[in-house]
């Protein structure tokens, strides 16, 4: 806690390690070029320690994935909010990838990396592995990094990360927030445990017009046209068919 009473969080590496300290660094250097209401706010650091040490506001209700996939029956993530959240987060990412002082990838745009604070505003946290490009550059060409369930195909394919990798990955948040699925998930019935991609199954139930057979069975009847419309959206974000955000 600050000496004005405010609440902070601390984030420290559990080890001393080159890697991490290269991460902890570049975090730093990213998040000092961004001043967004849904991007956690770095407020210090101190590299001076043992293990380095980097301070940030309090964000007080953990992670958006808890709250799709826990079934908190404290507060049930309503429609209304999760339509919020991904607006938040949509507008987040088109300020990284635009109106920041320079382009910013995130690279690893997950559920669990979206934070929620007390109005349950989403918040883009975790600039680890983060970059930030000159004005003009289309991509990165780089040793694969992320997480898998949100990997954009191309990207794994080519090395190449663009801008519409992270919207490929935020295209499978917006599926989490619609079917309260996880993004890679179990298929009960089967002799042996077999896994499958949430994104890709989102793709096929559209293409076979079974779209509410996987929609989140606490969605809202009243909501249903608004919902088809943002499943549509989310569509074309896992195929790229859009205009980048």
């Amino acid at each position: 806690m600050f000496a004005d009473g405010r609440i902070i969080a601390v984030k420290k590496s559990k080890i001393i390690d080159e890697g991490q300290l290269s991460e902890f660094i570049n975090e730093i250097v990213i998040l000092s070029q961004i001043n967004h209401r849904n991007v956690v706010q770095l407020l210090g650091c101190c590299l001076e320690t043992e293990v380095p040490l980097l301070v940030y506001e309090f964000i007080p209700n953990g992670t958006l994935s808890h709250y799709i996939h826990e079934q908190n029956e404290d507060f049930p993530l309503t429609w209304k909010i999760r339509l919020r959240i991904a607006s938040e987060i949509a507008g987040a990412l088109s300020y990284l990838h635009g109106a920041a002082s320079f382009p910013i990838y995130h690279r690893d745009i997950k559920s669990t990396n979206i934070l929620l604070d007390e109005k349950y505003t989403g918040k883009v946290a975790d600039f680890g592995t983060s970059r930030s490009i000159v004005i003009g550059q289309t991509h990165l060409t780089t040793v694969v990094h992320g997480t898998f369930g949100y990997l954009d195909p191309e990207y794994f394919q080519s090395s190449q990360f663009t801008e519409k990798s992270d919207v490929y990955s935020f295209g499978v948040v917006l599926v989490e927030l619609l079917t309260g699925l996880q993004p890679v998930f179990a298929v009960t019935g089967s002799q042996e445990k077999e896994h499958r991609s949430l994104a890709t199954c989102f793709i096929i139930s559209m293409e076979e017009g079974r779209l509410f057979d996987i929609l989140d069975a606490r969605s809202q009847p009243r909501m249903r046209a608004q919902i088809q419309h943002l499943m549509n959206f989310g569509d074309h974000l896992l195929r790229h068919d859009y205009d980048v955000l």
